[in-house]
């Protein structure tokens, strides 16, 4: 096989070869020269795919591939290089990227005084009376690890309403003119999941967790659609330049999702998007008496699975645990939505042919989802329910078999591990971190593990949680060895996970997740081959090329040198 060189080489191949029978329909697409992984086991590796109408139709030799061509076929050689199944991102938030990219971006800060600085130049360039809305702010990045308070932004920014969602999208920093607005003093009380932190004095001091989050979001007015449809087609944008063909869109509503299936009729939605509904009643009675809905306008978006919260995150303390915080003893966490309420909705979603996602971190509410799914089971028993726990994170040793007895996934996001091993060890103490982000001891119990970003929280790049699942390290590679490095994936496992069991995950198996004669023809063209580059160079792996039902929905702009090549190739 020819190694890699400076271009990918394209030909209009014209002459029909001979010997092709009546029955042989012409290929699209033959891709050739390649190291092509399908994540297929009866034939998991090929240096050649055909395209037929959007599917694959064989995998092999470029021999055997090249026997398929006709007269309007298009090969494209690919010089050595990878190509892997189309990437999904089993939990993510498509509106939420879109905004953040119109949005002030907090990501990386290493102090207060630089959101603030970050914030303030965006006040300058708009009116007074704005809402300025900002996300990324960690305060774990800082010097000061305590959570701010609003003065400083108060006196920065005092024209402006601010409201700045914090990393994990579990707590929210808001300025005096923002609490205004909402019309929050001293006398508020707690919404029951969530917390308002205080001064001395009693007064908020401007950072709101989980629930107490809307006493300011409200207030805030909603985006135009336009402007929806725009951060929309932003976000499938972006998605597509990293490698992602599909997404798990986790807690959606029912104004974004009628903007989905509006831009997908359109034949503007570039992305497989499997849509968790949010659970509040009215969306719930809306989806359930329309049913599931599976590979809606041309395979772009499934309508079959609910979203609920059962607690808060690690790094703002909502995550709720069995025991308090090791670096605050008077919290142990936040249950955002009870376990009656779960059990309803899993059984409203039994009856109804419905999936249900249960976003639960800390170990106590990752058992109250559960003991929750285990009661609705009992009422309502179901094969093949493919109930999910989103993030799994922290788990009692004793819950882990759980997962396998309750046929239960746990959808993980291996980035998250790398973010927050920083200080993890502050909030759980070391006994509790032997089951943080246990993705091995759940994988020995025979589970599946669909990986994801969780992105805008974690950034948009694949890579990075399957750099992450099988070193365990940072994109310095730090530590030296991977942090309980006894957990991590095999390169195979973390391929899966974020190609075939998000399939699985999402009832797709059928259709997606490998590069599999008679599937759809969703895959990626990368510059090296992660599966077999040192562990240290697969950050460094750039996406060439991503495909959508055999058509490119991305391509990494060509250098002038390549440029010329690709016109000289015969």
């Amino acid at each position: 096989m020819r190694r890699h060189q400076t271009a990918l080489r394209i030909a209009l191949l014209i002459p029909l070869p001979v010997g092709l029978s009546a029955q042989q329909q012409p290929a699209d697409l033959i891709i050739t020269n390649a190291r092509i992984y399908t994540v297929d086991d009866r034939r998991p590796f090929g240096d050649a795919m055909v395209i037929t109408a959007g599917r694959v139709r064989f995998v092999g030799s470029d021999r055997g591939a090249l026997a398929m061509r006709g007269p309007r076929t298009r090969v494209i050689d690919l010089d050595g290089r990878t190509v892997i199944p189309g990437m999904v991102d089993a939990h993510a938030h498509l509106l939420g990227l879109g905004m953040a990219l119109r949005t002030v971006d907090l990501r990386g800060t290493r102090s207060y005084d630089e959101v603030i600085a970050r914030v303030s130049a965006r006040a300058r360039g708009v009116p007074a009376g704005t809402w300025i809305i900002g996300r990324g702010w960690d305060q774990n990045d800082w010097g000061d690890t305590r959570f701010p308070s609003h003065e400083a932004l108060s006196r920065a920014v005092p024209d402006h309403p601010v409201y700045l969602t914090r990393v994990d999208g579990h707590a929210a920093l808001v300025n005096a003119r923002a609490m205004t607005a909402a019309n929050l003093t001293a006398t508020a009380t707690d919404p029951e999941g969530g917390r308002i932190e205080r001064l001395s004095g009693g007064a908020p001091s401007g950072v709101l967790v989980d629930r107490a989050m809307g006493l300011v979001q409200r207030a805030i007015p909603p985006a135009p659609r336009e402007e929806v449809r725009a951060a929309v087609l932003a976000a499938v944008k972006e998605a597509n330049r990293w490698g992602l063909t599909g997404i798990h869109d986790a807690g959606v509503g029912r104004s974004t999702i009628d903007v989905y299936e509006e831009l997908a009729r359109e034949g503007r939605y570039d992305l497989r998007n499997y849509v968790m509904i949010s659970s509040d009643d009215a969306t719930l009675d809306h989806y359930l008496k329309r049913g599931p809905q599976s590979a809606l306008h041309d395979g772009r978006v499934w309508i079959r699975s609910i979203k609920i919260s059962a607690d808060g995150a690690l790094g703002s303390r909502g995550a709720a645990l069995l025991e308090p915080y090791s670096d605050s003893p008077e919290h142990s966490g936040l249950i955002t939505t009870p376990r009656e309420r779960i059990e309803q909705v899993a059984v409203r979603a039994l009856r109804s042919g419905f999936q249900l996602n249960v976003h639960a971190i800390g170990d106590r509410a990752n058992r109250t989802v559960l003991d929750a799914f285990e009661a609705a089971l009992g009422a309502v028993p179901t094969a093949d329910h493919r109930f999910r726990v989103e993030h799994a994170q922290i788990l009692h040793y004793a819950d882990i078999p759980r997962f396998a007895e309750l046929d239960v996934i746990p959808s993980m996001q291996a980035s998250h591990q790398t973010s927050d091993m920083y200080w993890a060890g502050n909030r759980l103490g070391p006994t509790r971190l032997l089951g943080a982000y246990a993705w091995r001891a759940l994988l020995e119990t025979g589970v599946i593990i669909p990986n994801g970003s969780d992105f805008p929280v974690e950034q948009v790049n694949p890579l990075i949680s399957f750099h992450a699942s099988v070193s365990r390290q940072d994109e310095n590679n730090w530590p030296t060895g991977g942090w309980f490095a006894e957990q991590r994936m095999t390169r195979d496992e973390a391929l899966r996970s974020m190609t075939l069991w998000p399939a699985i995950a999402a009832f797709q198996e059928a259709e997606l997740g490998s590069l599999a004669p008679g599937k759809l023809a969703d895959f990626v063209v990368l510059d090296q081959d992660i599966m077999s580059v040192a562990p240290e160079r697969i950050l460094a792996t750039r996406v060439l090329a991503t495909y959508l039902a055999g058509r490119p929905v991305y391509e990494r702009s060509a250098t002038p040198a390549a440029t010329r090549a690709e016109v000289g190739a015969p």
